[in-house]
């Protein structure tokens, strides 16, 4: 079991504007060589309880300007991290940004399926106001039954995934 305290909280309007500011700051050092910066994740859907960190997808064409995206990212405190595991989509962590919210930043390839994943499961949810309360409410559970247990939390909300995933046409 790993011990990660597990937090969720109802929908933050002021996450639009975090995802913003964290926007700038990348596309200040990035901006001429990627696609764009996506908000995915659940702080992304209006409604929509979450763990209060914002989820980013930095979209580049392909991987020709990957070793000059993470130089530039690594600028401004950003490093590399591989793709833990998940095809194309690089993670990076960092440190020393209290001006920021808290956020997973990833860099994916417009090819990704991951990416896909992310982008049509948020705009599934952005449509879909009874999945968003739906959802929400087996997250707040699944943090009440398992606040420090990560993975009894994303098992706890798997299935509900899942089930979500298959009306979006995931699976």
């Amino acid at each position: 079991m790993r011990t990660k305290k597990v937090t969720v909280v109802p929908y933050d309007k002021m996450w639009q504007s975090d995802f913003e500011e964290i926007k700038k700051e990348i596309e200040s050092v990035i901006g001429k060589l990627i696609i764009g910066i996506e908000h995915v994740g659940s702080t992304s859907v209006e409604g929509m309880s979450a763990k209060p960190c914002i989820d980013l997808d930095v979209i580049i064409k392909n991987y020709s300007v990957f070793d000059s995206v993470v130089g530039r990212l690594k600028t401004i405190g950003y490093i590399h991290e591989g793709n833990l595991g998940i095809k194309d989509r690089e993670a990076f962590k960092y440190s020393d940004k209290p001006h920021l919210k808290m956020h997973h930043l990833y860099v994916c390839p417009v090819y990704s399926e991951e990416l896909h994943r992310h982008i049509t499961f948020r705009d599934f949810l952005r449509n879909n106001p009874e999945a968003v309360k739906r959802y929400s409410l087996v997250k707040e559970t699944a943090a009440e039954l398992f606040p420090d247990d990560i993975d009894g939390y994303i098992r706890y909300k798997s299935p509900c995934i899942e089930e979500l995933y298959q009306m979006c046409g995931l699976k």
